[in-house]
């Protein structure tokens, strides 16, 4: 196997029972998983080259030197909550870190120097507005990545099984647009968070219609996906739960056919996003992992772990240009979904995958990105298409080549990490938690009103007791 094995080759996939994918939030590639093959030369056990960090990249500072990346060790100052305050992320920002403006240049020829300025001017403005911030975070703090050491469970997972080093985020801006494409293959021409529900057909409708289960977790409040899309608002309850049921849906031989899970959106929470405990996301990928592992559905399991942008943080791979528009929405900001966002780490894991695996398409070919789930999702169980852009997707289907499952545990001795400590953001209601509590707002009943969250503790409280309550 190859680090070009072409993907939807003769595979295993027909064995696959549950495909799982936990999706985390805003952490690009290198910065997670940048250093994991770098004391290998950038070559896996298996002989296949991986695009890492040399450790010679950089970026210009204000001055105009370079700042170059530097490894996160576990005795950095606050590891774990690097980069220590939120970087852009929108459609503006992602273009100034990659082009060094805040419009696409024609053509649109990336160079990633704009990473160390960007971050420059957002710590400015969130400084003003009052943001959370880490006592002494810089602007040179958004080049810094993390060694396997310091993400021990994501690195082991990523040596143990198989990592995607050419995955891209489906759009060059924030959250709401990439899940939507991830579950409904198009943000039908929105470019941020401020729409925060989409009317198009979700892959969970195609599922139901073909008879094959699904169910999304949210982790300790329902699910904020399940107010997205119209066909999951109308659905069933029995398809939402939170952790604790996909723990015990997992032991007990219950998971369905799809499994989509979201983290805890909280500041406190396990999401990942910048600037919250890296280290507790790393204990819920541990989690999801171990019980999967030892239910009895594992063989034929696959387990996708990945992000839904890379946050602002520092990549070196310029995004391609060669997406194909998903449908024929206008895009916000004239942008015409030709262009992929930035790398993102993404994990596939499976007992029907070897060890030391790099996976990627071909050179030149459509490279993976959120919709390959679709796709592959699709071809298991022979759904249609639902947008031009998971038509035109490329499976992973071709990493599963083993005909028998392994028995071995990569994360066998591995110790989960602690940060220690508690994020500043700690308190402050989260913008996701705001993202859900506006969709509840809007689906209360004709005269009950709910103020808006004030803090943390109140957005919990409020997503926890509202819900289920009320659906459309």
């Amino acid at each position: 196997m190859t680090a070009d094995t072409t993907a939807g080759a003769a595979s295993q996939l027909g064995a696959i029972e549950h495909i799982v994918v936990l999706m985390l939030e805003n952490r690009s590639f290198d910065h997670m998983l940048g250093y994991l093959y770098q004391d290998s030369g950038n070559v896996s056990p298996s002989g296949q080259p991986f695009e890492g960090l040399s450790g010679s990249e950089s970026n210009p500072g204000a001055t105009g030197a370079a700042v170059p990346v530097f490894p996160i060790t576990p005795t950095t100052p606050n590891a774990y909550f690097m980069p220590g305050a939120d970087p852009g992320e929108g459609y503006a920002a992602t273009n100034s870190q990659i082009f060094g403006s805040n419009t696409a240049p024609t053509p649109p020829t990336a160079t990633m120097q704009g990473f160390v300025t960007d971050y420059a001017y957002t710590l400015g403005w969130e400084a003003k507005e009052g943001w959370a911030i880490v006592s002494g975070t810089d602007a040179q703090d958004v080049m810094g990545c993390f060694t396997p050491e310091t993400l021990p469970v994501i690195s082991a997972l990523a040596k143990g099984f198989a990592v995607c080093d050419h995955w891209f985020g489906s759009v060059p801006t924030e959250t709401l647009p990439n899940r939507a494409f991830a579950l409904s293959g198009t943000s039908q021409g929105h470019m941020d968070d401020k729409t925060k529900t989409f009317t198009s057909p979700s892959i969970c409708a195609s599922l139901t219609k073909a008879g094959v289960s699904w169910k999304v977790y949210g982790y300790d409040a329902p699910p904020l996906t399940q107010k997205t899309f119209p066909d999951l608002a109308a659905a069933p309850e029995a398809n939402f739960g939170e952790f604790t049921d996909f723990q015990q849906d997992a032991a007990s031989g219950n998971l369905p056919g799809f499994v989509f899970l979201e983290p805890s959106w909280s500041a406190t929470g396990n999401s990942q996003h910048p600037n919250y405990d890296v280290a507790l996301g790393e204990q819920l990928i541990h989690d999801v992992y171990t019980a999967l592992r030892n239910g009895p559905g594992w063989n034929s399991t696959l387990f996708v772990v990945t992000y839904d942008e890379h946050g602002g943080l520092y990549d070196h791979v310029p995004p391609p240009t060669t997406a194909t528009p998903p449908d024929d929405s206008a895009g916000e900001y004239g942008f015409d979904f030709t262009r992929f966002g930035p790398r993102v780490p993404t994990v596939l894991i499976s007992p029907l995958i070897p060890a030391g695996t790099v996976y990627r398409v071909p050179a030149g070919g459509t490279p993976f990105d959120h919709t390959s789930v679709l796709k592959t999702i699709e071809l298991r169980w022979g759904l249609s298409p639902l947008t031009a852009r998971d038509a035109a997707a490329v499976d992973v289907g071709g990493v599963l080549t083993l005909a028998t499952p392994r028995t071995d545990d990569p994360l066998s001795g591995v110790v989960v990490p602690a940060s220690g400590a508690v994020t500043p953001s700690a308190g402050r209601p989260s913008h996701l938690q705001e993202v859900y509590a506006d969709l509840l707002a809007r689906q209360l009943p004709p005269g009950v009103t709910v103020p808006a969250p004030r803090t943390e503790a109140e957005a919990t409280r409020l997503l926890r007791e509202s819900g289920f309550q009320h659906k459309h």
